[in-house]
């Protein structure tokens, strides 16, 4: 099976097939960066198989992760900067051992004015990829740290686990380590949660939920 096929939402298409068929999918190992802020953006990324997630790092060196490019997705950084010529302003991850096809710049711009079906794929992931990171800024601006932080939780534990430290956890939720570990210790004495070295099991979902709900 090509990889095209197994890129759901990338639809055939005709002369661009060729071009696109002749590029050959790429193994990326967990923890590998893919780039870095400044570098020049090299070709339009979409994901066959893992997770790739995109973190912004300010000033003050805190993080936020911006969003995650799973299966069939495509990075939004990629599109800007082949589209207007801007760096990377993000670092992308491998969070898991991931395969990845690199469309080079000279294909995706010639794909982009020639192809209606390769065009309509683009633009309707950098679409969805907008209106994610404008729900990314509502919760960031306008929840409370409890509410993200039990939202986090809910939809990020296996097994009412979740495998991550307070850094991580942070990160996740845009704000700083020592206000998870405030929060999270809050919710532990109210039995809602326990904490492990590098997990954080849920005890009461239900209350854990009413707290995800609280501002919507």
């Amino acid at each position: 099976m090509g990889w095209r096929a197994r890129a759901t939402g990338l639809p055939p298409m005709g002369a661009a097939a060729a071009a696109l068929d002749a590029l050959v999918p790429m193994e990326v190992p967990e923890g590998a960066v893919l780039f870095r802020p400044g570098e020049t953006v090299k070709g339009f990324v979409i994901v066959l198989r893992g997770r790739i997630e995109v973190y912004l790092t300010g000033l003050s060196g805190r993080e936020i992760l911006l969003y995650e490019v799973n299966p069939g997705q495509s990075c939004v950084q990629s599109t800007l900067g082949l589209m207007g010529g801007e760096d990377y302003s993000g670092e992308a991850v491998a969070r898991t051992a991931s395969e990845i096809v690199l469309v080079p710049r000279d294909i995706f711009l010639r794909l982009m004015d020639d192809d209606p079906g390769f065009r309509g794929f683009v633009f309707a992931a950098f679409a969805a990829r907008l209106q994610s990171m404008m729900h990314l800024l509502d919760r960031v601006a306008f929840q409370r740290i409890e509410t993200r932080l039990a939202q986090c939780l809910l939809a990020r534990a296996t097994g009412g686990r979740l495998a991550a430290t307070h850094a991580e956890i942070a990160v996740m939720i845009g704000t700083a380590r020592e206000v998870v570990s405030r929060r999270l210790d809050a919710l532990a004495r109210r039995g809602i949660v326990a904490q492990e070295r590098g997990v954080v099991r849920i005890l009461d979902a239900g209350t854990l939920a009413d707290l995800a709900d609280a501002e919507k």
